[in-house]
C-alpha cells in the first residue's frame, strides 16, 4: 500500500478540523492558509 500526502490537501484537513474545533480562529486560519498555498506555489514544494 502506497500513502503519497501532498502538501495543500494536508495542509487544508488540518485547517478545516481547526475551524470546526475553534471557529474563532477562522480568519487566521484562512490567512495561514493562503499564504502556505502561496509559498508551496512561488517555490514548486510538493
Amino acid at each position: 500500500m502506497d500513502l503519497h500526502l501532498s502538501t495543500g490537501p494536508l495542509v487544508s484537513l488540518i485547517a478545516g478540523i481547526l475551524i470546526l474545533i475553534m471557529p474563532r480562529l477562522l480568519n487566521y486560519i484562512v490567512a495561514l492558509y493562503l499564504i502556505i498555498i502561496g509559498l508551496i506555489g512561488l517555490f514548486g514544494v510538493r
